[in-house]
């Protein structure tokens, strides 16, 4: 369940939240086969089911306390298992909606009582436990797994354990099962892989140019473009570039229809499908279903397509099908970034693959497929070769020749990970922030189709790569010199250094005694690694693990240029991972010693300084991981960067500021921001003239003032004005999101929003909320809702017609600018516009719950403001029953703010039947075991008011509300106190209810509460005693009377 939920699951992209099990064919058989494993383990290994797993696996579960039987102990909601471990814990607790489990035989009995949905159960579990087996074993195997690397194997794993203590038998038992078990799980993923349906380039091909004929003008138009986003095409017909062949990827299209928007295709061999469009960050990532073919695809998006295809005889065309997996030729080492053949090899292949890029392979013409070093690692090809050896039996003999194509289909089928280079330490291989954006992708390159139009430099930097292989010190120093008057920031010159083995050489001159060719190398690099393809080329080859050597160097300049290099290929996550794995970031952090606030340097410190600002752009681009901000902490950065903070040097503060205020979203960094004194500097530097250095003070001034100590020094250093004075910059839109995003946090504190005050920042806030990006307005109505706390400031913002545009935004589908348009509506009470109260009713759909909550939150005003807010409620179809229905969401403050709605709805009889007929009742009811005070306090308010109508009442108690309530007495928030004395004072009018609150010992903390200074608190509290004390006297005279 490790490697298999890694690399053969499906997941959702991390970009769209927390990564969810995509609904497919593959894990739907994963899941399978993993509930199957845990339904059986407790019969059939009961000694390793017992044993008690070193953290609980917990997630949110659809059973409930009725659904638990014998051997568990129930209390209202929660449920606790009779089985516990040596500490006294539970091996089972239900707390809802969250289930923990802390053994198999626990987990097995608990998917039998899910019954049929069992399979949800074992996918919420995995979902929200995405490392189960370190769960289940412990950290010691996690740090053994750490250390060792993937290349352990199992008997020196196994050794390793039983040296951490005594009782381990029964975990590496354990271990081995669950190590068996995901074996048997990709071996089930690869025969399901090999049996697919695939496309191939050939077919792709016929279908593009069949497309390509119906881009003419006149009737028969169906299309206005169809183009490859890049004409090079490999010798096996592909297009994508070879990193994308190895998933399987054929090519990109870019298809303009007639009647929609610019559609951008993936080709891969398992269909078709839209991608991110152009863009470096997101381009390969898939947007839609996978469709069988092209045609498919155009039919489902573009109506005119599919309305004209068959008219135009569409289908008497000779269409490409679908077929069994075809052979695709790998492209060879050379393309991919690795020579492995002398130079005359690579430099005829370099001349003559444009012309011959069509030929077909000859017969005899092999070549030899390693897979990559990460499949041996985890074992895979043993699955493959058993998996291979086992089709060959059933199948009747093949030449050689068939026999090849068919393993090498399943190995680019399978082929589901990177290359990690040689030796390479395979620390948390598999783990990376989950804060952290997704992993950059290269675009397809762009080839010139022949060789007349490659630029002169190109064949020049060949023969000068030639001289480097074969020549002496002197010849090398002498030929680096002269690499370095090409201009090495064109792609033209980049490409030509990497397509003729050029960076390999590179690489390994810096493993050389040989000072001057270091440095010749490192500037090189430096400069060529600005290429996304040439730093990822550089991290394959192992090239990042050298350039982190030589930060150790004596030699200033070295470790400078080393430094800037790092900074350059540190941009994508797998680069920054090998930094820290080989140490890097304590290396970088040691540059950062110099002395940086002289105004005048001698040369030695000069060098020194030069030596701690590239140090410091490294740490920025390394910083962007969350693993990487707290070894930067643990090796003693913070004190380091805040001292550099001081320096007059602009290029030195640039790279300083921007690693803190990367840094500043984790509280630790933003506790030491504060304790370092580094607030004054960042203030003082906000009145610098570069815009790069301020856009970062602000940045990092946003992050910190999460913190009210941090507001008050802003204010304290006199930076709200600087802030205010950036606005005027509204051009520069970065600038400006910053700038906006501090003023927002720091308006949080109302001290700072009277000073903001002085400085007409409430008006030019107002006029940003036109044309102006998303991530400004998010900050601008974010501040404008701090802002509108005051009174004054209301009348100020609606004079400058703030409330329309405000409205204007509910429109939008950004979620964080809708939770602060929300927010800020909800201040102003939108009870006179009804268009803006149906907007904000209607967020209550949104699928995000803090919009729910938002919006939910901003009703109540509106409701309690308005005139007539019965009919205005009433008026709005079905806003009820959506009311109703969230009362079933699993999120506390979406409950508590709905809660909070219902009470001021409920205030009108006519809606508080409704609110009756929709089921409201019992759903409260449902939620009364919730121990979060601020949903407490809602709930028993809304409770209260739902008691007025009809036998409500006695349906509350009749629903076992009532002793629940009782229990919100004994919290320490006095306004828990107030609700739940207004509650139980409506509810004891119900005589069974006065019952059951005599029962649970109501009246003593009542008597207490009847003390309060609250009138409204006291009245509630006698009230609900009288009643209690009238019912008991009553039960008197009834049995002194008959």
């Amino acid at each position: 369940m490790g490697v298999s939920l890694t690399r053969a699951a499906q997941w959702t992209p991390a970009s769209s939240g927390t990564g969810k099990l995509e609904s497919t064919p593959m894990n739907e058989s994963l899941l399978k086969e993993i509930l199957r494993f845990v339904e059986q383990f407790g019969s059939q290994h009961p000694q390793e089911a017992e044993h008690v797993f070193e953290e609980p696996l917990r997630w949110s579960t659809t059973l409930e306390a009725s659904d638990f039987k014998t051997d568990y102990d129930i209390s209202d909601a929660d449920v606790q298992s009779h089985e516990k471990d040596s500490e006294g814990r539970p091996l089972l607790q239900l707390s809802p909606p969250t289930v923990y489990v802390r053994s198999f035989s626990q987990l097995s009995k608990l998917v039998h009582l899910a019954d049929d949905k069992n399979l949800e159960e074992v996918r919420a579990c995995l979902e929200e436990n995405r490392d189960p087996v370190v769960k289940i074993l412990g950290p010691s195997f996690a740090v053994i797994l750490e250390n060792e690397g993937a290349n352990t194997d199992v008997l020196s794993l196994v050794g390793k354990v039983k040296e951490q203590g005594e009782d381990m038998e029964v975990k590496v038992k354990l271990f081995l099962l669950l190590q068996n078990m995901d074996n048997q799980l990709l071996s089930k993923c690869l025969k399901e892989i090999s049996e697919r349906v695939r496309l191939d380039p050939t077919a792709v091909k016929t279908e593009v140019e069949l497309l390509k004929r119906f881009c003419s003008e006149g009737e028969k138009r169906l299309l206005k473009l169809v183009r490859y986003t890049s004409d090079y095409e490999f010798s096996n017909g592909c297009h994508a570039p070879p990193w994308r062949q190895a998933r399987g990827e054929i090519c990109y299209l870019v298809i303009e229809p007639c009647d929609t928007e610019t559609l951008y295709i993936t080709c891969s061999t398992a269909g078709v499908f839209l991608n991110g469009g152009e863009e470096e960050e997101s381009g390969y990532e898939r947007t839609s279903d996978t469709y069988k073919d092209l045609v498919t695809l155009l039919k489902s998006r573009s109506p005119h397509f599919a309305e004209n295809a068959n008219k135009q005889d569409f289908a008497a065309q000779e269409l490409p099908s679908t077929q069994k997996i075809q052979h695709v030729e790998s492209v060879d080492a050379e393309e991919q970034g690795q020579p492995q053949r002398s130079y005359e090899q690579q430099e005829k292949n370099v001349h003559e693959k444009a012309r011959q890029q069509h030929t077909p392979n000859k017969a005899g013409g092999e070549k030899k497929y390693e897979p990559c070093p990460r499949w041996k690692n985890l074992g895979i090809m043993t699955l493959i070769s058993h998996h291979y050896s086992k089709a060959e039996e059933k199948k009747p003999a093949k030449s050689s020749g068939e026999e090849k194509s068919g393993l090498n289909a399943l190995l680019s089928a399978f082929c589901l990970c990177s290359k990690t280079p040689a030796g390479a330490a395979p620390v948390d291989a598999f783990s990376e922030s989950s804060s952290e954006s997704e992993e950059e992708e290269e675009q397809p390159e762009r080839r010139p189709e022949s060789n007349t139009d490659l630029p002169s430099e190109y064949w020049q930097i060949q023969k000068l790569v030639k001289y480097l292989k074969g020549g002496d010190q002197t010849a090398t120093v002498l030929t680096l010199c002269a690499m370095m008057d090409f201009n090495l920031m064109q792609e033209t010159c980049q490409l030509a250094i990497r397509d003729v083995g050029g960076l390999e050489v590179l690489i390994n001159l810096l493993d050389t005694d040989e000072v001057k060719c270091k440095i010749g190398s490192l500037k090189i690099l430096r400069k060529i690694s600005h290429n996304v393809q040439i730093r990822r080329a550089i991290v394959d080859m192992g090239g990042l693990q050298s350039i982190v050597k030589i930060l150790d160097s004596p030699v200033k300049d070295l470790k400078a240029l080393a430094a800037e290099t790092v900074a350059n290929v540190a941009r994508f996550r797998r680069a920054r991972r090998t930094v820290r794995q080989y140490g890097g970031i304590k290396k970088l952090v040691k540059l950062l010693h110099c002395v940086p606030n002289l105004a005048s340097l001698t040369a030695n410190q000069a060098k020194d300084v030069e030596v701690a600002r590239c140090g410091a752009l490294a740490l920025w681009s390394c910083s962007k991981s969350t693993k990487n901000k707290g070894a930067i902490r643990k090796a003693g950065g913070v004190p380091l960067l805040g001292r550099l903070l001081k320096s007059p040097h602009e290029n030195m503060l640039i790279p300083v500021v921007g690693t803190l205020q990367e840094c500043a979203s984790e509280e630790s960094y933003r506790i030491a921001i504060q304790n370092e004194g580094m607030i004054k500097d960042l203030v003082k530097n906000l009145s610098s003239d570069n815009d790069e250095l301020q856009m970062h003070c602000a940045s990092a001034i946003f992050k910190c003032a999460q913190d009210k100590q941090t507001r008050d020094l802003v204010r304290e250093y006199k930076g709200l004005q600087p802030l205010v004075s950036l606005l005027s910059k509204a051009n520069n839109k970065q600038l400006l999101a910053a700038a906006t995003g501090a003023i927002w946090k720091c308006s949080i504190s109302m001290e700072n929003v009277a000073k903001f005050q002085e400085y007409k920042a409430l008006e030019t806030l107002v006029r940003l909320l036109t044309n102006q990006p998303e991530e400004v307005l998010v900050n601008v109505v974010g501040a404008l809702g701090e802002f509108a706390q005051i009174p004054a400031n209301k009348a100020t913002i609606r004079k400058c017609g703030g409330i329309k545009s405000l409205v204007d935004l509910l429109t939008g589908t950004n979620q964080a600018l809708l939770v602060n348009v929300t927010k800020a509506v909800g201040a102003f009470s939108l009870s006179s516009r009804l268009d803006g109260v149906r907007l904000v009713w209607s967020l209550l759909k949104n699928p995000s719950a803090d919009v729910q909550s938002s919006a939910a939150w901003a009703l109540c005003p509106c409701i309690q403001n308005a005139k007539d807010a019965g009919e205005m409620v009433r008026s709005l179809v079905g806003g009820l029953e959506l009311i109703v229905n969230l009362l079933k969401s699993t999120n506390n403050e979406v409950l508590a703010s709905i809660c909070a709605a219902i009470a001021k709805i409920a205030k009108d009889k006519e809606n508080l039947a409704v609110l009756t007929d929709h089921g409201v009742v019992p759903l409260l009811a449902k939620l009364t075991n919730t121990t979060d005070d601020r949903l407490r306090r809602h709930l028993a308010e809304a409770i209260g008011h739902c008691c007025i109508w009809g036998s409500n009442r006695a349906s509350f108690g009749d629903a076992g509300a009532v002793a629940p309530l009782v229990r919100y007495l004994k919290s320490k928030d006095k306004a828990v106190h107030q609700s739940t004395a207004m509650a139980l004072y409506q509810l004891s009018k119900d005589p069974n209810n006065c019952i059951t609150m005599h029962g649970k010992g109501v009246v003593k903390p009542l008597i207490h509460i009847m003390g309060s200074d609250d009138e409204t608190l006291q009245e509630a509290a006698a009230g609900c005693v009288r009643n209690i004390r009238l019912l008991a006297l009553a039960n008197r005279k009834a049995q002194l009377f008959y």
